[in-house]
C-alpha cells in the first residue's frame, strides 16, 4: 500500500496540514528548519510522493482556485481549510494556490493582483476568526466563496461552523452524562464564536428544563491560563459545577490542570468537554472529549461550490453552517 500524507504526518509528529504546506511550498507558511527536516525525513523514509496533477495541454487553460486568507500561522484553522480544498481540488483536476491578504496593501501588489495575472476558476477567502467582513472588491470579479467569515449583505456565499448547534450539542452531552450544574468557560466577548456557543449552551439548558445561572458563565481569552483561572473561580462558588464546557481545547487544558490541582477526578467529580479538536486534545489526561471544528471539510466544500458555479450550477444557499461533531474520549 502506498504511503499517504497522513502516514507522513504521523511519522513526523506534525499535522497533515503542516505536511501539505511544506511539501507544496505554499507562500506565507513559515515553519522552523527542525519541522521541515522532520517532514522531509519522514517523506524519504516512507517513500511518499505527492499525487500527480494532470496539467492542461495549454498552460493558459489551467484551472486555478486562489485560496486567500488573512492569517496562516497563528492557529491551524486556515491551514486545515487549505488542505481540505487542496485534496478536493486534486479529485476535480483543479489546482489551488495559497496566499496571504493584508488590508491596506498596495492594490497593485497584493495577492489578488498577482492571482489575476493567471486564468482563475475562482476565489476562496478565509479568516482565522469567524466574523463579518467587507469583502475585498476582487472577490466580485470571479466566483468566490467565503470560509469562516460572511458578508453582512450576503452578496457572496459563505461556509461557517455551526457554533450554535455545537454549543447546544456540547451542553446536552454533559446533561446526558447526568450532570446537573454545568459551568461554561467562554471565549472573549464581542466575537461571533463565543456569542453563538453561548446561545447553544442556553438553548440546551432551556430545552432540558435547566435554569440559566449567569454565575456559571465565565469569559477567558482562549489560552490555557484563562481556562485555569476561570476554573478556580467556578470551583470557588458556594454551589460549584459538576461539569465544565470550555469553548476551546486550550482553555480546557487549563481547566483540567486546575481541577487536578484541587484534587478533583475527571470525569468522576467534574466532567470536561472542549471545542475545536486540536491535536493536543487526545494527549490531555484524561483524553479530552471535544467538538471537531470542520475547517478541513469547509475547504473541500468551498472548492466543490466554486467548481459547480464555474460549471453553470447555481446554489440556493447563501450561507451554509457545517456540523461540529462530538469526538468522544474519556473526560465526560
Amino acid at each position: 500500500m502506498k504511503p499517504t500524507m497522513m502516514d507522513v504526518a504521523a511519522r513526523a509528529g506534525v499535522s497533515q496540514a503542516t505536511v501539505s504546506l511544506i511539501l507544496n511550498g505554499s507562500s506565507g507558511a513559515r515553519f522552523s528548519e527542525a519541522t521541515r527536516k522532520r517532514v522531509t525525513d519522514a517523506v524519504n523514509d516512507l517513500g511518499y510522493r505527492l499525487p500527480n496533477r494532470s496539467p492542461a495541454s495549454d498552460p493558459t487553460d489551467s484551472k486555478v482556485i486562489a485560496f486567500i486568507t488573512d492569517e496562516l500561522t497563528t492557529d491551524p484553522w486556515m491551514a486545515l481549510a487549505f488542505e481540505g480544498a487542496r485534496e478536493k481540488a486534486l479529485e476535480l483536476g483543479v489546482i489551488v494556490t495559497l496566499g496571504i491578504f493584508r488590508s491596506g496593501e498596495d492594490p497593485n501588489e497584493n495577492m489578488f493582483s498577482l492571482c489575476q495575472q493567471n486564468p482563475l476558476l475562482g476565489y476562496i477567502f478565509g479568516t482565522i476568526l469567524t466574523r463579518k467582513i467587507d469583502p475585498p472588491a476582487a472577490l466580485f470579479t470571479a466566483p468566490s466563496i467565503l470560509i469562516n467569515c460572511y458578508d453582512g449583505n450576503r452578496r457572496l456565499p459563505s461556509i461557517l461552523p455551526g457554533d450554535v448547534a455545537g454549543g447546544r450539542a456540547a451542553t446536552e452531552r454533559l446533561i446526558q452524562a447526568g450532570r446537573r450544574r454545568i459551568g461554561f468557560i467562554n471565549g472573549q466577548e464581542g466575537l461571533d464564536n463565543p456569542r453563538d456557543r453561548l446561545r447553544g449552551y442556553k438553548q440546551a439548558l432551556a430545552s432540558n428544563d435547566f435554569s440559566f445561572d449567569p454565575k456559571l458563565v465565565r469569559y477567558g481569552n482562549w489560552e490555557p491560563s484563562s481556562g485555569y483561572s476561570e476554573t478556580h473561580a467556578l470551583m470557588d462558588l458556594a454551589n460549584p459545577p459538576d461539569a465544565i464546557f470550555c469553548a476551546n481545547d486550550l482553555m480546557a487544558l487549563g481547566c483540567v490542570e486546575a481541577l487536578k490541582e484541587r484534587g478533583k477526578s475527571i470525569p468522576e467529580d467534574v466532567a470536561v468537554i472542549g471545542y475545536d479538536n486540536r491535536d493536543i486534545a487526545q494527549f490531555i489526561r484524561p483524553p479530552l472529549t471535544t467538538l471537531h471544528l470542520p475547517l478541513f471539510e469547509m475547504g473541500a466544500m468551498a472548492v466543490e461550490m466554486i467548481h459547480d458555479i464555474a460549471g453553470g450550477l447555481k446554489s440556493s444557499h447563501d450561507q451554509l453552517k457545517v456540523e461540529c461533531p462530538i469526538i468522544e474520549r474519556e473526560s465526560v
